[in-house]
């Protein structure tokens, strides 16, 4: 068995300091407290699988809470707080100094929001510029049902990087 200290941090964390972690990752009390309270984890797979799927279905509700935390794809946050770290590293791929592509995504974003009343939401992390502005033109021609089913995908895939990211510090 390897050795994994940040697992064992997780695990160990008093459930308010774990709870903390895990609200850092994934801003829906009702997910943090299922992935608390599931402690302790066998394993750093066993931990980012429940990341990834725990308190599923996501409500509506649920994840409009965890999208005020998040920044607007090309508009890195500001503040110094772990989540603007998270996301300033996450969004590293995202060139907006390219006038074009940061024309597109301000004109997509616009556009996501004007259809959806929400801001637009992807895993930006390892992808592309492109691949973010592929993904906005596919995803704005969704209806509601499914765009709140991938927004819900994404927030999760979100939520495990960071806790992988977290263990590893």
């Amino acid at each position: 068995m390897v050795f994994d200290a940040g697992l064992r941090r997780f695990n160990e964390a008093s459930q308010s300091e774990a709870r903390e972690w895990a609200r850092i990752c994934l801003d829906i009390p009702r997910w943090a407290d299922e992935l608390v309270s599931a402690r302790p984890y066998p394993d750093r797979s066993s931990l980012l699988t429940a990341a990834r799927t725990g308190a599923g279905p996501l409500s509506a509700e649920e994840i409009e809470l965890a999208l005020a935390r998040h920044p607007r794809i090309g508009e890195p946050p500001g503040g110094d707080d772990a989540e603007a770290h998270l996301a300033r590293s996450e969004q590293s791929n995202v060139d907006s100094s390219d006038a074009a592509a940061k024309k597109r995504l301000t004109d997509g974003n616009r556009a996501y929001e004007d259809k959806f009343g929400r801001v637009f939401l992807i895993r930006a992390a390892g992808r592309s510029t492109s691949d973010v502005l592929t993904a906005l033109d596919s995803r704005l021609a969704n209806d509601e049902a499914s765009e709140l089913t991938i927004v819900a995908e994404e927030l999760r895939d979100i939520a495990a990087l960071r806790l992988a990211g977290m263990l590893d510090a």
